[in-house]
């Protein structure tokens, strides 16, 4: 059954791929788009992706060796000297051909359960390594989502020091007709100018992060990051978000199902378990059944064909030299040097370590959900705030300036309101975009984040 789920979810992936190389020759790349592209090219998922092909054909491999083991064996050969003639029970000094061919069989019976633990072993290593392919995936998701909206929130603190420049230039104009009419002081202007350069400053310092955050985003894709490409945010509904009622507990319970860490965890403890009971077998006697079937045949080189004595390679491969032979074999360890009790013990001390680890996970696991429950409560109210802040920012902001242009407040006013006023801009693209990104931390923490719930 796995194995089916497993190859339905290969080919969906690779039909993905497919899909993520075309949209490289687009001038634009969503969300999901990026996502695809950064699992297709991602170095450790696909490193991840060859060891799970490796722990798969080690598992189909301890699953073949419970049955019997076949082998034909055979050689052809001439040699000079010494040699027994088999057909004429004698030893003769001559140039002798022969050939030989065999078949052989052998059949584990009971090996202390040495290979059925083993078979055990391969197949959680399988799931287990299959549980590290999935983790990896969320991994490199997480690591986009960040990257990518990290890239949002530079555009969109680009776009705010932007019009702050235009705002600015505008009300430099204001100040400089007032200073012509005499209703201004020129020191009005001159403050107004060093705001004008620093907000220019502003948008040089978010063009320069908004550059290194691109270049790295394209460089975790390993895509080109010399080709224009326009990065479109994604459609999240924010306030769907927050509306989201999340209990701790619930989600406690979601992420010890869900976790594919914790899964490997778990599955890497019995791996090793099995191990130890395999190498523990060691100690019992083993019996094997055993088979042969073969001929030969062998021929002094200028033989007498008209002997009676002579037997052609018909009459002795198929009749004279036939050989048939089975039994069973019996292995009695008694005194190894202490080779078993060693390798026992390093079986031991690796599951009672792995069991350790399992035991640390589910803590590690509880920290991460707890934190990212926190987290989202936080960033709910922090968002929730900026909202209000931005608006009584902006009506201040715009209530100060009427007033600035009427002459009943000073220069000071008006900047100290349009600074707050800027800061509450900030404040709220990024309490929107780490919203966003909490929600993808509490699905990652839970272990549920999959590609076909972006947006």
């Amino acid at each position: 059954m796995k194995s089916r789920v497993l190859n339905f979810f290969l080919l969906s992936f690779f039909t993905t791929c497919a899909f993520a190389q075309d949209t490289l020759s687009t001038s634009t790349l969503t969300f999901k788009e990026a996502v695809q592209i950064a699992l297709r090219n991602n170095v450790t998922l696909n490193t991840q992706r060859n060891n799970l092909f490796q722990t798969k054909v080690n598992k189909t491999f301890r699953i073949a060796q419970l049955g019997p083991q076949a082998a034909i064996n055979g050689n052809v050969y001439q040699s000079n000297g010494n040699r027994f003639i088999q057909q004429e029970g004698k030893v003769v000094n001559a140039t002798v051909s022969g050939a030989q061919l065999q078949l052989n069989v052998n059949q584990p019976i009971f090996n202390g359960l040495t290979t059925l633990n083993t078979m055990r072993q391969a197949s959680n290593q399988f799931d287990a390594q299959l549980e590290q392919v999935n983790r990896s995936m969320q991994d490199v998701i997480s690591l986009v989502c960040t990257q990518y909206l990290n890239v949002l929130l530079d555009k969109e603190l680009l776009r705010i020091a932007q019009e702050n420049v235009a705002v600015q230039q505008k009300q430099l104009e204001l100040v400089k007709a007032h200073v012509e009419v005499g209703s201004r002081s020129p020191v009005d202007q001159y403050n107004q100018q060093a705001l004008v350069n620093g907000a220019e400053l502003r948008v040089a310092q978010a063009e320069f992060t908004l550059a290194n955050d691109r270049i790295t985003l394209f460089q975790s894709l390993l895509v080109d990051p010399t080709v224009k490409t326009t990065i479109e945010e994604p459609q999240w509904d924010v306030n769907a978000i927050a509306l989201d009622n999340l209990e701790l507990n619930q989600l406690l319970e979601v992420a010890s199902e869900h976790r594919s860490d914790l899964k490997q965890a778990k599955y890497t403890e019995k791996a090793s378990k099995f191990g130890m009971n395999a190498n523990k077998g060691n100690y019992f006697p083993s019996l094997n059944a055993f088979y042969s079937n073969g001929s030969a045949y062998n021929q002094i080189k200028g033989a007498d064909k008209t002997d009676p004595a002579y037997r052609n390679f018909r009459d002795q491969f198929k009749v004279d030299n036939r050989s048939n032979s089975f039994g069973l074999s019996l292995n009695i360890p008694i005194f190894t040097g202490f080779q078993n009790r060693a390798i026992y013990a390093q079986s031991k001390v690796l599951y009672e370590n792995n069991k350790l680890l399992t035991k640390n996970r589910e803590v590690l696991i509880k920290g991460d959900v707890l934190r990212a429950f926190e987290n989202f409560q936080s960033v709910k109210k922090i968002y929730a705030a900026t909202v209000s802040g931005l608006e009584a920012s902006q009506i201040a902001y715009n209530l100060e300036q009427e007033r600035f242009n009427l002459g009943i407040t000073s220069f000071v006013d008006l900047a100290n309101a349009n600074r707050t006023y800027i800061q509450a801009q900030t404040d709220m693209a990024q309490a929107k975009y780490r919203f966003l990104f909490q929600k993808v931390l509490m699905d990652y923490a839970t272990g549920t984040l999959k590609i076909e719930d972006l947006p």
